[in-house]
C-alpha cells in the first residue's frame, strides 16, 4: 500500500450544472477492499470527513486527458462566441478563474503542463476579447487569468503578442490598411494598456493591478537571451513600435496646450500610473526611451503637469526628471539646457514659497544631486539663467554651492586659456606646449642659417677635397704671393663672429673681369676654384664657425709635414662658408 498525500480542492458539479465547492482536503492514494482495487482518497483538513472516494481505472488517466482536452475545447468556443449569453460567459470565466487558482497547489511540473496546455488550446487570444467586453465582472476575472499566467511565464504571453504584431505587419504589407489598424488595436498589450485607463473605479484598483502586469513584461530582468535571438531587443522593438503610443495617449491628451486639461482626481491617478511606468522604462529601457523621449519632447510635457493642484501628481512629474538626469547623459543633458527644462521646476519651487514640504525637499534634492555629482553643463545652464531668481534661498546651501561650482570651473577655464600663447588663441587647432616650443626654435634656427653662414652639404665637402690634388701645383706656384698679401690683410673679426679676409690682386686682373674694381661676395670655394679666382679682384668673406669646440681653417696648405701637423691643431684651417 501507498499513501501519497497532496493538498487538493474539491468541486462537484450539481444538477443545474453548477461547480460546488466541497472544501479542501489531502488525497492518497490506497487500496479499498469494498471497491476491489486502488482508489483515490480526499479527506478535509478540517476534520477528517471523506470528501471523495473513486476506484482508479487502468485506462483512467488517458482517457481522462483526452476528455479534459475536449472540454476545454468547448469551453473556449463558448467562451468566445458572441451567441453566447452574458450569464453563460461570466460563469465560464469564473470557471477558469477557479481553475487557475486551482493550480497554484499543483507541483511544478505539473503546474506547468497545465499552463501549456491551457496556451494551448487558445486561451490567450481567448482573454483578448473578453477583456474588452463591457461587462466588468468577466473583464476582472479575466484579468485574473491574465495575471495567472503572466506570473507563470512571461516569455509566453511576449511570444504570442509578438506572433500577433508580425501578423498585422504582414497585413500592412499586403496593402489592406483598415485591416492592420485594426488588427494593430486588438494587440492583446493594446486591450491590457486600454483597459488599465479606461478603469472605472475611483480608486483605479483594477488599473493599479494591470500596471504591475505591464511592468512585468517589459522588465528586461525576465527576458531571455539565447543564441539563436534575444527576447529583450524583439520584444521592446515591438513594444515601442505597436504599444507605447497607446500608453501615452493620455498624457499627452491632457497635456497638448501646455496646460493641465483635466486636472481631477482620477485622471491625476490615472496619469500617475501612467508615469510611474514610463519612470521604469527610462531606467530599464536605456536606448529606447531615449528615442521615444526625445523625438516626442515627452520631458517637456511631463513637466507640464508640475502645475498641477495635485501634489502626488507634480512629484510623478518631478520623479520623471529626476531619474533622467540620474543617468547623467550627457545627450538628455543637452536636451533639457536647450529645451530650457528647468524653468517649470524652479516656477514650482518658487510657487511653493517657505512651506516646507514634500515638494520643496524633492526639487532641493535634485539640485543638491547636480551639484554633488557636479554635472557641468546643467550646473551651467542652472548658474547663467536662473541663479538670480533662487540666489534668495538660503534655508540650504544648494544654490550658492552651484555658484561656487560654477566659478571655480569657469576659473579653471580661464587659466587653461591663458597657459596657451596668445598666437595659438584664435587657431582652430590647438597643440601641446612641447610641440610649440620645437617648432619655434627650429624657426628661429633656420632664420639664422638664412642671415649668417650655410653650412657646406658633405657631399659638396668631400669633392673639394678630392679635387685638391690635382690643384696641388698651382697652389705651390701661388703660395709665396698669397702669403705676401695675407701679411697685408689681417683678418678682422665681423660682427657675425667670423673672421673677414681681403685679398688684393693686379690691375690687369681686375680689367679681366670686366671692369670690377672691387667686388664682395660669399663664396663656397676649393683649392681648385681659388686658384681659378686668382684673376678677379674680389672681396672674399668667410667665417670661421666653431666645430666641436675648435675652429676649422678654409684651405689646408701642405708645405710640408710641420705643416700637416699644424692643420690638425690650427682652429681656423677648414671654416664652413656661406653661399
Amino acid at each position: 500500500m501507498s499513501d501519497t498525500r497532496r493538498r487538493v480542492k474539491v468541486y462537484t458539479l450539481n444538477e443545474d450544472r453548477q461547480w460546488d465547492d466541497r472544501g479542501t482536503g489531502h488525497v492518497s492514494s490506497t487500496y479499498v477492499e469494498r471497491l476491489k482495487g486502488m482508489s483515490l482518497l480526499v479527506r478535509a483538513e478540517s476534520d477528517g470527513s471523506l470528501l471523495l472516494e473513486s476506484k482508479i481505472n487502468p485506462n483512467t488517466a488517458y482517457q481522462k486527458q483526452q476528455e479534459d482536452e475536449k472540454f476545454l475545447s468547448e469551453v473556449f468556443a463558448q467562451l468566445t462566441d458572441e451567441a453566447t449569453d452574458d450569464d453563460k460567459r461570466c460563469e465560464l470565466v469564473n470557471f477558469f478563474k477557479e481553475f487557475c487558482a486551482f493550480s497554484q497547489t499543483l507541483q511544478p511540473q505539473n503546474r506547468d503542463a497545465f499552463f501549456k496546455t491551457l496556451a494551448k488550446l487558445g486561451i490567450l487570444p481567448a482573454l483578448e476579447i473578453v477583456m474588452g467586453m463591457d461587462d466588468l465582472q468577466v473583464r476582472s476575472a479575466a484579468t485574473d487569468i491574465f495575471s495567472y499566467l503572466v506570473e507563470f511565464s512571461p516569455s509566453m504571453v511576449r511570444e504570442f503578442v509578438m506572433q500577433e504584431a508580425q501578423q498585422s505587419d504582414d497585413v500592412s504589407k499586403s496593402g489592406l490598411e483598415f485591416e492592420y489598424t485594426s488588427l494593430r488595436d486588438i494587440l492583446l498589450i493594446n486591450v491590457v494598456i486600454e483597459q488599465m485607463i479606461c478603469d472605472t473605479d475611483p480608486e483605479l484598483g483594477g488599473a493599479v493591478q494591470l500596471m504591475g502586469l505591464l511592468r512585468t513584461l517589459i522588465d528586461p530582468e525576465n527576458m531571455l537571451a539565447t543564441a539563436n535571438k534575444t527576447e529583450k531587443s524583439e520584444f521592446l522593438n515591438f513594444f515601442y513600435n505597436h504599444c507605447m503610443h497607446v500608453l501615452t495617449a493620455p498624457l499627452l491628451a491632457n497635456t497638448s496646450e501646455d496646460k493641465c486639461e483635466k486636472d481631477n482626481y482620477q485622471t491625476a491617478q490615472l496619469l500617475a500610473l501612467i508615469l510611474e511606468l514610463l519612470t521604469f522604462c527610462v531606467e530599464h529601457h536605456t536606448y529606447h526611451i531615449k528615442n521615444y523621449i526625445m523625438n516626442k519632447d515627452l520631458l517637456r510635457r511631463v513637466l507640464v503637469l508640475m502645475n498641477s493642484k495635485h501634489t502626488f501628481l507634480a512629484l510623478c512629474a518631478l520623479r520623471f526628471m529626476r531619474r533622467i538626469i540620474g543617468l547623467k547623459d550627457e545627450f538628455y543633458n543637452r536636451y533639457i539646457t536647450k529645451g530650457n527644462l528647468f524653468e517649470p521646476v524652479i516656477n514650482a519651487l518658487l510657487d511653493n514659497g517657505t512651506r516646507y514640504n514634500l515638494l520643496n525637499s524633492a526639487v532641493i534634492e535634485l539640485f543638491e544631486f547636480i551639484r554633488v555629482e557636479d554635472i557641468k553643463s546643467l550646473i551651467a545652464h542652472i548658474v547663467e539663467n536662473f541663479y538670480n531668481a533662487l540666489e534668495s534661498i538660503e534655508y540650504v546651501q544648494t544654490f550658492k554651492g552651484l555658484k561656487t561650482k560654477y566659478e571655480q570651473e569657469k576659473d579653471r577655464q580661464s587659466q587653461k586659456l591663458n597657459s596657451v600663447p596668445s598666437i595659438l588663441r584664435s587657431n582652430r587647432f590647438r597643440r601641446d606646449a612641447r610641440a610649440l616650443e620645437e617648432d619655434e626654435e627650429m624657426w628661429f634656427n633656420e632664420d639664422e642659417e638664412e642671415e649668417g653662414e650655410a653650412v657646406v652639404p658633405p657631399v659638396e665637402k668631400s669633392k673639394q677635397e678630392d679635387d685638391f690634388p690635382d690643384s696641388y701645383e698651382k697652389f705651390m706656384e701661388t703660395k709665396k704671393a698669397k702669403e705676401s698679401e695675407d701679411k697685408e690683410n689681417l683678418p678682422k673679426r665681423t660682427s657675425a663672429g667670423g673672421f673677414k679676409f681681403t685679398f688684393s690682386h693686379s690691375a690687369s686682373a681686375a680689367n679681366g673681369a670686366n671692369g670690377a674694381n672691387s667686388k664682395s661676395v660669399a663664396a663656397q670655394t676649393s683649392p681648385a676654384s681659388s686658384n681659378s679666382s686668382s684673376s678677379k679682384n674680389t672681396t672674399l668673406t668667410t667665417a670661421v664657425t666653431a666645430t666641436k669646440g675648435s675652429l676649422v681653417g678654409l684651405v689646408d696648405y701642405p708645405d710640408d709635414e710641420d705643416d700637416d701637423e699644424e692643420e690638425e691643431t690650427s682652429p681656423r684651417k677648414r671654416p664652413r662658408l656661406g653661399s
